[in-house]
C-alpha cells in the first residue's frame, strides 16, 4: 500500500537532484565563460583591435547555431567557449571609445557593469527563492527581442540616435526579463540542459550591460 507515496517521494528527490546540478553547472560555467570573455575584451583592448560592426552578427550567429547543434556533447561547450569568447573580443573596441572619448568613460563602464552584476545575482536570487513560474514571460520575450533586433538594425542603418536609445531600453528590460525566464525553466525543471542555459544567461548579461552603457553614456550628454 506504501509503494505509490514511496514512488513518488524518489521520482520528486530525483528531479530537486537533477535540477539543483542543472543549476549548479549553470552558474559554473556561466562563471568560467564571463571571465573568459573577460580575458579575450582585456586582450582586444590592449591590442586596439577595431570594431567589428555588422560582421559581429554573422559570427555571432553562426556560433549560436554550432552550439545548438552540439548542445549533447562535449563540443557544445567548445563552441559555448568560442561563442563567448568572441563576444568578449567585440567588447574590447566598445569598452575603448568609452573610455578614450567620453572624460567620465570609466565611471560609466564601471557603473553598467557594477548594475549589471546587481540585476543579475537579483533577480536570479527572487527567480530561485520564491519559485515563481515565469514560463509565461517566454513568447514576450522572444517578440520583444525580435523586435529590439529589427529596430536596432534600422537604427545603425540610418543613424538615428534616439531610436537606437529606445533599443537600448527594449534589450535592458528584455534582458532582466529572460534572467527571471531562464532561471526559472532550471528552477522548474522546464530545462535540462545547462549549456543552452549558459548562453542565455550570458547574451542576456552581454546585452544588459551593453544597453546600461549606452543609455549612461547619452545620460552623461557626451554621448
Amino acid at each position: 500500500m506504501d509503494r505509490y507515496p514511496s514512488t513518488v517521494a524518489s521520482t520528486s528527490r530525483e528531479s530537486a537532484l537533477t535540477t539543483n546540478k542543472v543549476l549548479r553547472n549553470t552558474y559554473l560555467l556561466l562563471g568560467a565563460t564571463l571571465a573568459f570573455s573577460a580575458v579575450t575584451a582585456g586582450l582586444s583592448m590592449a591590442l586596439n583591435v577595431p570594431h567589428f560592426g555588422l560582421f559581429t552578427l554573422l559570427v555571432y550567429f553562426g556560433l549560436l547555431f554550432a552550439v545548438h547543434k552540439t548542445q549533447n556533447s562535449g563540443w557544445g561547450l567548445v563552441w559555448t567557449f568560442a561563442l563567448t569568447g568572441f563576444m568578449g573580443l567585440t567588447l574590447g573596441p566598445i569598452l575603448n571609445a568609452y573610455l578614450t572619448a567620453l572624460p567620465n568613460g570609466g565611471q560609466i563602464v564601471t557603473t553598467a557593469l557594477g548594475t549589471t552584476a546587481v540585476a543579475f545575482l537579483g533577480l536570479s536570487a527572487y527567480a530561485v527563492k520564491s519559485g515563481r513560474d515565469f514560463s509565461f514571460m517566454g513568447g514576450f520575450l522572444a517578440i520583444g527581442a525580435i523586435g529590439a533586433f529589427v529596430l536596432g538594425i534600422v537604427a545603425i542603418l540610418f543613424n538615428l540616435s534616439t531610436l537606437s536609445l529606445v533599443v537600448s531600453g527594449m534589450f535592458l528590460i528584455v534582458s532582466g526579463g529572460f534572467m527571471l525566464y531562464q532561471t526559472s525553466q532550471i528552477v522548474r525543471g522546464g530545462e535540462t540542459n545547462y549549456i543552452l542555459a549558459t548562453i542565455t544567461l550570458y547574451v542576456s548579461i552581454y546585452n544588459m550591460f551593453l544597453s546600461l552603457l549606452h543609455l549612461l553614456g547619452a545620460a552623461s550628454g557626451d554621448d
